[in-house]
């Protein structure tokens, strides 16, 4: 059974190339937002970064974050998802998705930015709170979502 949190309407935009934002919280309690490819898994949302790198440490403290998105086609629409990291998903299956995403987004099937000696890792996020909104800046259309 599917998970209710998220719309079909917002499940669709993560078939598509579109760049997130995720906020983390660090040490000192300020946001830390960075742009990220994301993947949804079933009822879950995969976000692949690096291990040791400040989201990491900041889910590793406080799993707590939120998704963000700005719809590249109307401005107006916005979606924000707010979740908690249920899991880290470290090997062989991070560095997988790092490819997989890297076809999605740059249509190449290996991540070419890969550092040396770099691990990643994939924040698997359990969606609890959804917000979307549509509005157009036409004031005689009235807001849905």
């Amino acid at each position: 059974m599917r998970g209710e949190v998220l719309s079909d309407a917002v499940r669709a935009k993560f078939d598509r190339p579109l760049f997130w934002m995720l906020a983390t919280l660090n040490s000192d309690g300020w946001p830390n937002l960075k742009p990220v490819w994301a993947a949804l898994h079933g009822d879950v949302i995969w976000i692949n970064t690096g291990k040791g790198w400040a989201k990491h440490r900041n889910v590793l403290r406080d799993p707590r974050v939120t998704l963000g998105l700005v719809e590249p086609t109307n401005p107006y629409e916005r979606v924000e998802i707010r979740g908690e990291v249920v899991e880290i998903i470290e090997g062989p299956t991070a560095e997988r998705q790092l490819d997989e995403l890297s076809t999605r987004y740059l249509g190449i099937p290996e991540y070419p930015w890969r550092r040396q000696g770099e691990e990643r890792i994939v924040l698997v996020i359990k969606p609890l709170t959804l917000i979307h909104h549509v509005d157009s800046d036409d004031p005689d259309t009235l807001p849905v979502a």
